[in-house]
């Protein structure tokens, strides 16, 4: 039946008020959540390892190589300072980058031992380093125990269970299954010595830190890809912004890994630039060598030759005239060779530009063919930088990014302008190549009037003195190369190298966890009393009656813990029967207000079954008794009589025999072993109650009541399952309505509301039953004394003695505090 009663907000407002009273009363709970937060905070934090953070600094500047010229363009400006900041920075934190150093420092082995609470990263503090041998595979994941038996030797421990695990070959990357022993492996090795197993392939050199014997040392292999994603993430900062000075930073539990890792990663980035800026040079060097190398051959072989034909021919010389002849056409040829040079130049140029998108360093430099054209080295330079930012592009931007069609058209415009000057420049050396091959002619027409031995002399001292001239070339060419290589300097320059100065912790940062613990375990709490307190559907105090409806309020009765109701007449002392005393004498305010004589009457209800009505009726009856006047208790809940249990009386004869006729009023009523209290109790349960409280007979029923008895105590149904309590309406001087703390919902009290809008119900007062200041839910501590509490010194002769202790002093100086700020909030 309970259900049939809606709950709805009968209130526009949020009970600030209420619900702090209500934090108050729930501050054990929040002192143990916030204790629990603290101790889950303080757990985790004695079992974080230490984080730290190491730093190193570097600039990268626009170093030019002194020996930088128009003749030595082997080199070129890669974009300025500002392109070669943002490509150290991407390099820095590019894979291949990375990886080049993951696989120097061999970072995929870990170096562990046990701590207190978790295995800890004992890089650099083993007395061994792990040599490992990259041409073979090893086990990923599987821990390897290192115990030292003396200073050079140690047994190897490996716990197996079978089954399969993955290994990978740190050359080639790739990582396979392998099936595993069933039985653990140990066997004692010394320092120095190979560890060739299935599984595993490495050795364990000394690395000057003292062994400990009978310490467990660890180690692990690691995915090679996985190890080198967790260093991708290298800090860099540009400081200030926008300046070519980077500050690297790197964190991790262990400092010494972390040095060695910016430090080598700086030299490596140091490295690869130099190398990049000195590519020009390195495969000019390559090409002169293998050239010098060709005409040292040709030398050789023209060498023996002459000597060869001179030994046959002692008596053949060259006079002054041939030797101007041999100078002249040796001059010529050399002039040829660099026309042919420089026209096979151009002409491959233009097929690599034609036949390629992609221009690296494998273009030839424009120099060491003998072309100075300003036009065309800087043509090829530019597309070259041009394709460089093109790859460096590659790595962040995806292949629809709009900078590519622009690198594109700009590479295509140089292209366009350098194929015009080539054309034009070898149309040029074509002529020029033409002229000399006719003074050439005319040269070769003077020696043939020569004699045959002679031109044949002339012949091979041709070609040694062109072979000779070529070689000369190249040694100048190769000297010059060189000369630029070795004034090359990497523009990576280390301003601050990483080092351990001591410090460099960064985290855990417990003090924050407490703090987060103490919020956490303040907001628990909170958000449970909010719930509690807002999805409430109960009356809980006073105060939510005042604000749910306009009836008055006539008094509380406190919680009892007795199980019989005729708590007045066992414990006229307590506080609950001096509350029924303080309603006593309100009642009476009530009918002294009404001017009404002689027999007065009360009707109790309520508006479910459990809120206490009958509890209510008999221990106000006892009071009405105890003041010497003749008083009746008449249980008129005909449906669900009650009141013959509480007394010990038969209920074989009651109201409903007196309706019906069957019985006098004499014939049902009952005394009670209260003086002045008698008891009419309901009788058998009629098929029709209502009718039976509708009848005349009910008029005489009363009537007789009032001739004989001066208080008059209706136990009634409750309102809110059946109308019958309301058809009493005529008989009765005052209702009191019983409500009970945390049992009757909120949206029951719209029906009673509802009826005394219109005026159905007259002289109506609410009573709090079974009210407990100290509840959880009722944070209306103080209101108990504002009705039957608060007496004086006549109202201390009726409580009941407060236990003493500590704990019960400091408890109720807490609740003090709690009503004097509940005072302060109604102030």
């Amino acid at each position: 039946m309970e259900d049939e009663f809606e709950i709805k907000d009968l209130q526009n407002f949020f009970d600030f008020r209420g619900f702090l009273l209500k934090i108050i009363s729930w501050w054990p709970l929040f002192l143990i959540c916030i204790g629990v937060a603290y101790y889950i905070a303080h757990y985790k934090n004695v079992r974080r390892q230490t984080v730290y953070r190491m730093n190193t600094m570097i600039t990268v500047k626009d170093d030019q190589n002194p020996f930088f010229t128009s003749n030595t363009s082997l080199t070129f400006n890669w974009g300025g300072t500002t392109d070669k900041v943002q490509t150290a920075i991407i390099l820095l934190r590019s894979r291949s980058h990375n990886e080049r150093v993951v696989e120097e420092l061999q970072y995929y082995v870990d170096y562990l031992q046990q701590g207190a609470y978790h295995l800890e990263d004992i890089y650099g503090q083993t007395p061994f380093v792990v040599d490992v041998n990259t041409e073979r595979s090893q086990l990923l994941g599987k821990m390897i125990t290192v115990v030292f038996t003396d200073d050079t030797h140690y047994t190897l421990h490996i716990d197996f269970k079978g089954g399969s695990g993955s290994a990978q070959n740190y050359t080639t990357k790739e990582q396979l299954p392998i099936p595993l022993p069933a039985a653990s492996f140990e066997k004692e090795y010394a320092l120095g010595d190979p560890v060739n197993l299935p599984y595993f392939n490495f050795k364990l050199n000394p690395s000057g830190v003292p062994a400990q014997p009978g310490k467990e040392y660890f180690i692990k292999f690691n995915s090679f890809n996985e190890v080198v994603g967790r260093y991708q993430g290298v800090g860099i900062d540009q400081t200030p912004s926008g300046s070519s000075i980077l500050s690297l930073s790197l964190t991790g539990s262990n400092k010494a890994r972390l040095v060695d890792y910016l430090n080598a990663s700086v030299r490596i980035l140091a490295e690869t630039q130099l190398e990049r800026k000195n590519l020009f040079a390195t495969k000019t060097i390559q090409f002169i060598d293998s050239s010098l190398a060709v005409k040292s051959v040709e030398m050789k072989n023209v060498q023996e030759e002459l000597d060869k034909f001179r030994d046959q021919n002692s008596s053949i010389g060259i006079g002054s005239s041939e030797e101007s002849l041999i100078a002249k056409v040796t001059e010529l040829d050399a002039q040829k060779q660099n026309l042919e040079q420089r026209l096979n130049y151009y002409q491959d140029l233009e097929t690599y530009l034609r036949s390629r998108e992609d221009y690296g360093t494998d273009i030839p430099a424009p120099s060491i063919t003998g072309i100075g054209e300003g036009s065309v080295t800087s043509s090829v330079s530019s597309i070259i930088e041009l394709a460089e930012e093109r790859r460096r592009l590659a790595y962040t931007a995806k292949p629809n990014n709009p900078a590519f069609k622009d690198l594109d058209r700009r590479i295509n415009a140089i292209k366009a302008v350098l194929f015009e000057n080539m054309a034009s420049s070898q149309q040029i050396l074509r002529g020029q190549l033409q002229e000399v091959r006719n003074e050439i002619a005319a040269t070769e027409g003077q020696m043939r009037k020569l004699p045959q031995e002679q031109q044949q002399l002339f012949g091979i001292q041709r070609r040694y003195n062109l072979t000779e001239g070529a070689y000369g070339v190249f040694l100048d060419k190769r000297s010059q190369a060189g000369i630029v290589k070795a004034a090359n300097v990497s523009d990576i320059v280390i301003i601050d190298e990483a080092k351990d100065t001591g410090g460099g912790a960064i985290g855990p940062n417990t003090e924050v966890s407490y703090v987060v613990a103490v919020v956490g375990g303040t907001v628990v709490p909170l958000v449970i009393v909010f719930l509690i307190f807002f999805f409430d559907t109960k009356i809980g105090n006073p105060n939510e009656i005042k604000r749910l409806s306009t009836i008055p309020v006539l008094g509380a009765i406190g919680k009892s813990t007795s199980k019989s109701n005729l708590l007045v007449i066992e414990d006229p002392r307590s506080a609950i029967a001096e509350s029924f005393r303080g309603l006593r004498s309100s009642l009476q305010f009530i009918y002294r207000k009404q001017n009404i004589e002689g027999a007065k009457t009360v009707r109790i209800t309520s508006s479910v079954s459990g809120e206490g009505k009958t509890f209510c009726s008999i221990n106000l009856a006892s009071v009405f008794a105890l003041s010497e006047r003749k008083t009746v208790l008449v249980g008129l809940d005909l449906r669900k009589p009650k009141i013959f249990g509480d007394f010990n009386l038969p209920n074989d004869a009651g109201v409903v025999n007196y309706l019906i006729g069957e019985c006098s009023l004499d014939e049902i009523t009952q005394q009670t072993k209260i003086p002045h209290l008698d008891v009419i109790l309901a009788g058998a349960v009629p098929p029709n109650p209502s009718e039976l409280l509708m009848s005349d007979q009910m008029d005489v029923f009363m009537e007789e009541l009032k001739k004989k008895y001066d208080y008059i105590i209706l136990d009634t149904p409750p309102v809110g399952l059946v109308s019958d309590a309301l058809e009493l309406d005529d008989y009765v001087d005052a209702t009191l309505y019983v409500i009970r703390q945390h049992y009757t919902k909120k949206g029951m009290l719209r029906l009673i509301n509802d009826k005394y809008k219109k005026k159905e119900v007259q002289n109506i007062s609410f009573v709090l039953n079974y009210f407990s200041a100290k509840s959880k839910l009722g944070y209306g501590y103080g209101y108990g004394y504002e009705y039957g509490y608060a007496y004086g010194k006549y109202g201390e002769a009726y409580r009941q003695p407060r236990p003493g202790g500590l704990l019960n002093r400091g408890y109720r100086k807490i609740i003090k505090f709690k009503n004097w700020f509940g005072d302060q909030l109604d102030n």
